[in-house]
């Protein structure tokens, strides 16, 4: 990988020269594209960063890098550009080079060598088993799945879990709800209303005629966390754990919380309650102290929580990310704190909460669902657009952002559709080889020659080289971010410069069979990047379209 190995080069040049004036390099020193204005590939700015403990004007210092810089030989220039970047072009022998090793093993491009090892658990969708997964939850579940696949690619010891709240008084409200529909009956006031309740009666055993609420709640919940099960494997989301809360009673690791917190001193007892004291703690993000056993002896849901993150670090894991739909803003302060009171640093947990989806088609907004009665269902829109579609378009945005899905849109075979624009450039590559065959530029399956650099001399070609060049710093873009929306446009860009491109460079030319075969490779890979980057979203690339 080019860029990986420009910079280590770099920063080893750039500690060397921060000797002399004893300045200290900061950590994670970025590594960004050249704006379009600048004839370059690689802009650091590094010297902005080091301005101020050197006591120079940026401008000298990045002046002195570029000095520095200009020794290593993968460059073919180095310059510097005010207020203080050192641009950087790569030597077109550098960027064939990489282009040829992405082609020999695809599955390992992006890995990041020379970072941490951390184990990460991951939690994600986690939706109370009480109802169907809404459309929501697959925003969810394509953040925390892309999340899992690129930490892993890189190198992290990722893993994820679904969290099963399948303890506390749900049980028997659900009981309650399903079993008044049961007998045709309204359920509570404060039960479950949903149609979908009606579904699961009508296709209960003859002996649930017995049951009481307890039975009917369980029947319930097992039921509708199978569906659960079935939604999330049909989304393409695999779940290395579904952890039940009920495990966490049985296993009393709620009462063991509680002991550790106390015996920590962050516990106090008042009005015949347990309190979790952090309002006052250094550092808190929580505005109050909560309570984590009421009055009547009952937990609050607060208290399994802490013991499940409690069991999470226990398991050896040391980063935490939640991923928490938009109702849950609020919960996010407290258990940081809570994080906190467990004795562990603040970095180690990190929640990311995903904003709301409003669904649309032919411009007007979709509000009900066909079956369900009151929300959108995962697996209604899953059926008409297709996983694909969904999975691309939940990709595309920040988390924090609402997003607009539009089902007409997405299901366009058309290049207005994005998901459908960058799958039909990777279909296109794979036809441009069958047609190489065809014409016997190559025969099937022939491995292709590293193309040499004097023969793609094209801006369009050196456009795509570079490209390729920024996928394993795009994968930590998406690290740092927590966020799979870097890597979507990416794709998206990547198709972008593949069309001018094809129709300014002939490739399969039985007349010309040695620049055939290095815009072959190049097509090679493009087709490996496109379809590596899709497969970390959880979306497939076929081979025609």
């Amino acid at each position: 990988m080019v860029l990986a190995t420009l910079r280590r080069s770099l920063l080893s040049k750039a500690r060397n020269w921060a000797k002399a004036p004893g300045v200290t390099l900061p950590d994670n020193l970025p590594i960004n594209p050249a704006p379009a204005h600048i004839n370059a590939d690689i802009s650091l700015p590094w010297a902005l960063s080091l301005a101020k403990t050197a006591k120079r004007p940026p401008l000298d210092i990045a002046k002195e890098l570029a000095s520095v810089f200009s020794e290593i030989h993968e460059f073919s220039e180095v310059g510097f550009s005010p207020p203080g970047f050192v641009n950087l072009r790569i030597q077109d022998s550098a960027l064939c080079a990489n282009v040829k090793a992405v082609t020999l093993d695809p599955d390992s491009y992006g890995r990041d060598a020379d970072g941490p090892k951390t184990k990460i658990l991951i939690e994600f969708v986690s939706a109370n088993p009480t109802g169907p997964l809404h459309l929501a939850s697959g925003r969810g579940a394509t953040l925390g799945d892309a999340l899992v696949r690129v930490l892993s690619r890189l190198g992290r010891e990722a893993r994820a879990e679904y969290y099963v709240n399948d303890a506390g008084g749900r049980v028997e409200l659900l009981g309650e709800s399903i079993k008044a529909r049961y007998e045709d009956k309204a359920p509570p006031e404060k039960g479950y209303q949903g149609l979908y309740l009606k579904e699961l009666a009508s296709q209960a055993p003859a002996e649930a005629r017995d049951w009481d609420a307890r039975a009917w709640g369980q029947y319930a919940m097992e039921a509708l966390l199978a569906q659960h099960k079935k939604d999330m494997d049909g989304f393409g989301v695999h779940f290395d754990r579904w952890y039940r809360e009920s495990e966490l009673f049985a296993s009393r690791a709620v009462e063991k919380a509680l002991l550790f917190l106390r015996e920590r001193g962050m516990v106090y007892d008042k009005d015949n309650a347990v309190w979790l004291g952090t309002a006052a703690a250094e550092g808190s993000e929580d505005d109050k102290d909560r309570v984590l056993v009421k009055s009547d002896g009952k937990p609050t849901y607060f208290l399994p929580d802490i013991a499940y993150h409690k069991d999470k670090f226990d398991r050896g894991f040391t980063k935490l990310i939640d991923i928490w739909g938009a109702d849950h803003h609020g919960y996010v302060p407290r258990m940081k704190a809570a994080i906190a009171a467990l004795g562990h640093p603040a970095d180690s947990f990190h929640a990311i909460v995903h904003q709301l989806i409003h669904l649309f088609r032919d411009q007007q907004a979709v509000k009900m669902s066909k079956r369900a009665g009151e929300f959108v269902r995962l697996s209604e829109v899953v059926e008409e657009v297709g996983r694909d579609a969904c999975r691309f378009f939940f990709a595309l945005r920040t988390p924090d952002s609402h997003l607009n899905f539009d089902l007409e849109l997405a299901k366009k075979k058309s290049s207005d559709n994005p998901v459908y624009y960058c799958q039909y450039v990777h279909a296109r590559v794979c036809a441009i080889f069958r047609e190489a065959v065809k014409q016997g530029v190559i025969e099937e399956g022939e491995a292709l020659p590293g193309p040499n650099a004097r023969l793609l001399t094209q801006p369009e070609e050196r456009a795509l080289l570079v490209k390729i060049a920024w996928f394993p710093e795009i994968l930590k873009t998406v690290e740092r971010e927590l966020s799979p929306h870097p890597l979507a446009n990416f794709i998206l860009e990547l198709a972008g410069l593949f069309h001018p491109f094809y129709e300014k460079c002939r490739v399969a030319d039985a007349a010309n069979p040695e620049l055939s075969k290095a815009r072959l490779l190049l097509c090679a890979g493009v087709r490996d990047v496109i379809a590596q980057g899709l497969g970390l979203l959880g979306v497939s690339a076929p081979q025609k379209m």
